[in-house]
């Protein structure tokens, strides 16, 4: 870009201190204003679905640790893979539906849940004997 009507000495130190010269474009992640609301939701909304997984694994884990540990359903090695995948499927649907939440939620109530199935499988082979 030339700065046109001024000396040869000044236009070369406009031209190194950067003047006249096009501003870079902004990098890809200020390409939108900054909205302080959506961080506050989105960690609102990491906070309920880390939640919602861990109260998830521990409620499975204690269920089938105690309550299923004389059937023959915990004798199966994926019975965890399913329950998790199938509490996914059931808690996609709700979580369309309500404001803040969404798919990640129903990912972390799938894996909150199986990983407590999985685990409680492990439990009810070796049963606490205080809990009794």
């Amino acid at each position: 870009m030339e700065i046109e009507g001024v000396p040869e000495p000044a236009r070369r130190a406009l031209e190194a201190a950067g003047v006249g010269t096009p501003t870079p474009p902004a990098p890809y992640w200020r390409k939108t204003p900054h909205r302080s609301g959506d961080t506050m939701f989105s960690l609102i909304a990491a906070g309920i679905a880390g939640a919602t997984g861990v109260y998830g694994h521990i409620k499975s884990r204690k269920f089938v640790g105690q309550r299923l540990r004389y059937t023959s359903l915990v004798e199966k090695p994926a019975i965890g893979l399913f329950a998790g995948v199938g509490a996914m499927v059931v808690a996609a649907p709700i979580v369309a539906i309500l404001p803040i939440v969404g798919a990640g939620t129903a990912i972390a109530i799938g894996a909150g849940i199986g990983t407590g199935v999985a685990l409680g499988v492990k439990d009810s082979k070796n049963p606490p004997l205080l809990e009794d």
